[in-house]
């Protein structure tokens, strides 16, 4: 008589389980994100301004989107190579910093999304320290920024602006890339 016992609570506890995992909310599917990729035009850009040249190669915008809605799940981002080059024939340079704005047609800064702090590059080593450039020496740095997404409509981007900030006179170089965005 205890193996009926038995078996009749396997069976309710069996049938409470099958009602619980029912009645439970059924998770939803996490969204599939993919990569929406804007092209930058042209992809290099090369400017001068005082005692530095200035190249940016291999531009282009990538934004995580849910495939579904396309929704932003992540705020664009803005990656390539950045190319820095002393052209003074004798003055060394020493870049403490640099911070990169993007422009209108207005030469307005367009503003990155939720108010952000514009974005910055650390040039030498990732203790702050920064990097000496001889005359004629180069540095080459990794380009990877926020992007404001008011600036992925089309017309909207001007200019990529990159305010290298020096420890010699003067202190402050713009090298301002001409860039337009395109899907």
């Amino acid at each position: 008589m205890w193996w009926w016992t038995r078996a009749s609570l396997i069976l309710v506890s069996a049938a409470v389980a099958a009602i619980a995992d029912g009645c439970s909310p059924q998770s939803a599917a996490a969204p599939v994100l993919t990569d929406r990729l804007y092209t930058v035009h042209p992809d290099t850009a090369r400017t001068q301004v005082g005692t530095v040249a200035g190249e940016i190669v291999r531009m282009k915008v990538t934004q995580r989107v849910e495939q579904e809605s396309g929704r932003s799940h992540l705020p664009a981002r803005l990656s390539g190579r950045l190319f820095l080059q002393n052209i003074s024939a004798d003055q060394s340079i020493r870049v403490t910093g640099a911070h990169i704005s993007y422009l209108d047609a207005q030469g307005q800064p367009i503003r990155l999304d939720n108010d952000r702090a514009e974005p910055s590059l650390t040039f030498g080593s990732s203790s702050g320290a920064s990097r000496r450039l001889d005359p004629g020496q180069n540095a080459t740095e990794l380009l990877d920024a926020e992007f404001p997404a008011a600036a992925l409509k089309a017309g909207a981007l001007k200019e990529i602006q990159i305010r290298l900030e020096l420890s010699n006179v003067p202190r402050v170089q713009m090298l301002n890339f001409a860039v337009s965005i395109g899907g």
